[in-house]
């Protein structure tokens, strides 16, 4: 790789970070603020509740398609000016999204606004990384981490309150003032980046399009059609699995492949890529298992689920702002492991739950988890493109954004579809000890021992909620053991060089 030109000094480096990060806040939170507001849009757009989730299907997969090509559009047009039109784009489908008046135009919308969003999240983290020298990487990491771990913490929480005490178009509607001022920091202060002629790959295009986006169908459409039982869905993994082996092969005999394979020569983003993988499961699967589990098991309405989960967002600030200070002081990938031990030790709680407990079991193995994977995200992030030569930063981030999006993907969607299954299956095992033989239910309900109806369908009850519990218990033991699992692997992790004088290397900036 050609030795990079030294950091040069970018002034308003304040007001950049704070249009930055203010993009980058309504793009996280639109990924899961409108989840809440689902049923409320069912009848005043007149779907049914099995269409209605194409609104999630469209943006989700829409994303994931355009992510990839970021770094195309960049060069091509110039990051500031992609950046640009992206929170324009993004802001005015917002809008739109918001006056849909059917569930055509919606999931129309929601997809335009997929395409425009995808590109907000990886360059905003290229250029925090490029207007702050290397032994600011930790800090500038840690303030674009807490954006990205707003969307999936706060998310439901602000679309619930919108939606109960204004309309579920104010979901949408918010995005205008936020996109705006964003707008208006990035046109003033945010530099020019020199164009880079490329060519476009379009075959590559297509098929890692291909990939993605019938794996998203996949993940996203598994549950409503009964996973593999469905040919739908042995449809869209025979696509995934063509289009992503077709553009392996392509990317690695290609004279200009759609992404340079010299990126993954460097084994510290390589690295990144598993851990950010494994990064994207945890925050999300088990952010999508609590909330149910409050509410189905505990009874908890949204507002008190909103202010038991809220402190593992605290936990998780808190976390990534002091270890973006310490990170120059300490061992990168001693800050990773210790986060993933944290991470691990919150889960083996979450293991121990019943429902029984009371809410501060909830509330502080919910802080551990925010502590430890703040502890993570923040030198992880800056570590993967420590050793990443700038001009392939770009392509790099976008790589980074897709592999996270993509585990939180799988990661949701397997543990729904063990949910579901060991759901039924419990219940069966449980439901077998319930029969007049049993002494125990003689002692424990005489009535229902006896066949009373009305005890037995208590009974009933009863089994459900052990059922689900012991579900619940056996994803958190798999997302512990997939915690400890990765890590032995920070030894794979290569500690940067020092910084030479004047900071760290950067993109061409004009």
């Amino acid at each position: 790789m050609s030795t990079p030109e030294p950091f040069k000094e970018v002034p308003h480096r304040g007001l950049i970070t704070v249009a930055l990060m203010l993009a980058t806040i309504m793009q996280a939170l639109d990924t899961t603020i409108a989840n809440v507001a689902l049923p409320t849009m069912t009848g005043d757009l007149g779907a049914s509740p099995d269409n209605i989730n194409w609104v999630l299907t469209s943006y989700i997969v829409a994303a994931a398609i355009m992510t990839p090509v970021t770094g195309w559009l960049a060069d091509r047009l110039g990051r500031k000016e992609l950046f640009l039109a992206s929170v324009v784009g993004f802001t005015i489908f917002s809008m739109a999204c918001g006056m849909a008046w059917s569930l055509e135009t919606m999931v129309l919308f929601r997809l335009l606004q997929g395409v425009f969003g995808a590109a907000i999240v990886p360059l905003s983290q290229t250029f925090l990384l490029d207007i702050n020298p290397r032994e600011r990487h930790g800090q500038a990491m840690a303030i674009w981490g807490a954006g990205i771990m707003l969307g999936p913490i706060l998310g439901p929480t602000l679309g619930g309150w919108l939606t109960e005490n204004f309309n579920w178009r104010w979901v949408f509607f918010i995005n205008l003032p936020v996109g705006i001022l964003a707008f208006l920091g990035m046109a003033a202060y945010l530099p020019a980046v020199a164009k880079r002629v490329r060519n476009f790959d379009f075959f590559g295009f297509a098929m890692i399009s291909l990939g993605v986006g019938a794996l998203q169908l996949l993940l996203d459409r598994g549950g409503e059609v009964d996973w593999f039982s469905s040919t739908e869905i042995w449809v869209e993994l025979g696509l995934s699995i063509t289009g992503f082996w077709v553009f392996i092969i392509h990317t690695v005999t290609s004279e200009h492949p759609f992404i340079d394979p010299k990126i993954f020569l460097d084994r510290n983003f390589v690295t990144g890529l598993g851990f950010i993988f494994v990064m994207g499961v945890l925050i999300l699967a088990s952010m999508s298992l609590l909330p149910p589990m409050l509410a189905n098991i505990f009874g908890y309405p949204t507002v008190t689920i909103g202010v038991v989960l809220g402190p593992r967002g605290i936990g998780t600030m808190i976390s990534m702002l002091v270890v973006g200070r310490i990170m120059h002081r300490i061992d990168a990938r001693i800050l990773v492991a210790i986060g993933f031990l944290l991470t691990a030790q919150s889960l083996y709680t979450m293991a121990s739950f019943t429902p029984q407990m009371d809410n501060w079991l909830i509330i502080s193995s919910g802080v551990i988890q925010g502590l430890g994977m703040g502890m993570v995200f923040v030198p992880l992030s800056a570590v993967a493109f420590a050793t990443l030569d700038a001009r392939y930063r770009t392509d790099a981030t976008s790589l980074f954004s897709l592999v996270r999006n993509l585990g939180s993907s799988i990661g949701v969607s397997v543990v729904a579809a063990l949910m579901v299954q060991n759901t039924q299956i419990n219940h069966s095992e449980l439901g077998a000890f319930i029969n007049p033989y049993n002494p125990n239910l003689w002692a424990a309900s005489p009535a229902a021992a006896g066949g009373d109806p009305s005890a037995l369908s208590q009974v009933d009850r009863l089994v459900n909620v052990q059922a689900m519990m012991i579900s619940y218990i056996n994803d958190f033991k798999i997302l512990m053991v997939m915690t400890l699992i990765a890590v032995p692997f920070v030894i794979l992790l290569r500690k940067p060089k020092a910084a030479p004088a004047g900071g760290a290397p950067a993109a061409h900036m004009d």
